[in-house]
């Protein structure tokens, strides 16, 4: 195999998932400015992030036959052009309706980025180097997390937090440039497109996240968000039904017949839940809580990413000595601890302890992130890959919207029972300690997981070095 598959796909790639992971990071690190200038509560701005979350939910399940149908590079680079579009309208919102719905076109590419991106590399890279394929895609997508919030911070503070999506013009424009790099993939034999399918499933988790978005929030009287959510849920339940019954379902759930990626999307369901919370609480506990300015707030919250950042190199041979199984139970409940420890965190902490302990939890959670993902290709046959890669996609995306309704609902819970307007310090402990709670449940998903779980990983990797020194 030549180093151009194993390494040039993984950067282009990993390029892409910068721009995108920049914008959530500084998004999330902007929300409390520009909630002050659409002069809306911090807590509705959650429609900002759930509405990214909620095109990826509904477009994701589509990128894999669209993929296999048009050529994995045209959609990859249509994605970024979408994506790029989307900001720009970002920059020119003027009220919140305004900002959603521009955020959630900004979202439809970035829907159709991710996924056909980490299609590519699954179908190009052997499965023995499947791991380390995985940490170097992920080294410039953890970039932009390390950089957003104190670039994100830095605009909004000393700038405005309209430039914060302008930026993505030019990045935009390169990527568009680097995609002829990327291999042209696609099924010769291409499945029908599953239409009734995309619009249960995409419709059910629509209405679904989105009632979960507005709960409490006064949009939609009770009994309307009660509708809402409950038409989500028997349109998801009725895709089930439908997928049992037609060929090629939008969303392949007999993948689940497998331990491993049923362990994987299942398990990684429940920990993403609160890790998805917490880009939504630490900004706004930073800031509205401790008083700090976003560029101050950006310069503690980075460290997660950093931490994030470091952890790649380690994760294959972290893996290759103690197991999937192993890591994926003991460091979900260890991630989660620290994940529950920034509820301990007051006003007069010193930032050092801060900072150490986002590292160190952007650490032990990058390496979660990185086994549950490999973990989930580990069985997953080629012919099926775009399958696995929607689903799990899907799966992942969902979780991290359900975190976020999770964190803003105990805030709004807490807030309320002491009747004051504004948030205060106080608010967010609880939030923290009970999604690290959520999040160490995960570990209950992995051990249903046989002792050599993935064991074709490590083995196929070591075959194949066998197999570069003979030569």
């Amino acid at each position: 195999m030549t180093d151009r598959p194993l390494f040039l796909t993984p950067f282009i790639v990993g390029a892409a998932l910068f721009m995108e992971n920049l914008d959530s990071t500084i998004l999330s690190t902007s929300l409390p400015a520009i909630a002050l200038d659409l002069k809306e509560d911090p807590i509705a701005l959650k429609l900002a992030l759930t509405s990214y979350l909620l095109a990826l939910a509904i477009f994701i399940p589509a990128s894999g036959w669209a993929a296999d149908r048009f050529g994995a590079r045209r959609v990859f680079r249509l994605a970024i052009i979408g994506f790029t579009l989307g900001s720009i309208l970002c920059g020119f919102s003027s009220n919140l309706p305004e900002f959603v719905a521009a955020r959630f076109l900004q979202d439809m590419g970035g829907a159709m980025m991710t996924p056909v991106g980490r299609l590519v590399v699954m179908r190009s890279v052997p499965r023995g180097e499947l791991v380390r394929a995985l940490s170097f895609l992920a080294m410039p997508a953890l970039i932009g997390p390390v950089i957003g919030p104190p670039v994100g911070g830095f605009i909004t503070t000393y700038f405005h937090w309209r430039w914060i999506f302008w930026i993505n013009v030019p990045m935009g424009l390169i990527g568009v440039l680097l995609a002829r790099f990327v291999p042209d993939l696609r099924e010769e034999e291409r499945e029908p497109f599953d239409a009734r399918g995309f619009a249960l499933l995409g419709g059910g988790l629509s209405t679904l996240i989105f009632g979960l978005t507005i709960v409490g929030r006064g949009f939609l009287p009770p009994l309307g968000v009660s509708a809402l959510i409950a038409f989500g849920a028997l349109s998801c339940a009725a895709y089930v039904v439908h997928a049992r019954r037609v060929a090629a379902p939008i969303a392949d759930l007999s993948l689940f017949r497998l331990p491993t990626f049923r362990a994987s999307v299942t398990g990684g369901f429940i920990f993403r839940i609160g890790v998805g919370a917490m880009p939504f609480l630490l900004p706004l506990m930073l800031q509205l809580g401790f008083g700090l300015t976003p560029f101050e707030s950006g310069l503690l919250t980075f460290a997660s990413s950093a931490g994030a950042l470091l952890m790649k190199a380690t994760a294959t041979p972290i893996l290759q000595r103690f197991g999937f199984r192993r890591v994926l139970i003991l460091n979900a409940v260890t991630s989660a601890a620290m994940l529950a420890a920034c509820g301990f965190f007051r006003p007069a902490t010193p930032h050092w302890i801060v900072l150490a302990t986002l590292l160190l939890g952007g650490f032990l959670r990058s390496l979660e992130f990185t086994a549950i993902q490999a973990l989930a290709y580990a069985d997953v046959p080629d012919k099926r890959m775009s399958k696995a890669t929607s689903l799990s996609s899907t799966m992942q995306q969902l979780s991290l919207t359900t975190g976020v309704a999770v964190g803003a609902g105990i805030i709004e819970a807490t807030r309320l029972s002491h009747r004051e307007a504004s948030l205060t310090a106080g608010d967010f402990y609880p939030a923290f300690l009970i999604v690290g709670a959520i999040s160490a449940m995960a570990a209950f998903a992995f051990l249903r997981l046989p002792p050599n779980a993935g064991e074709t990983l490590a083995a196929r990797r070591k075959t194949a070095a066998l197999r570069d020194a003979a030569a």
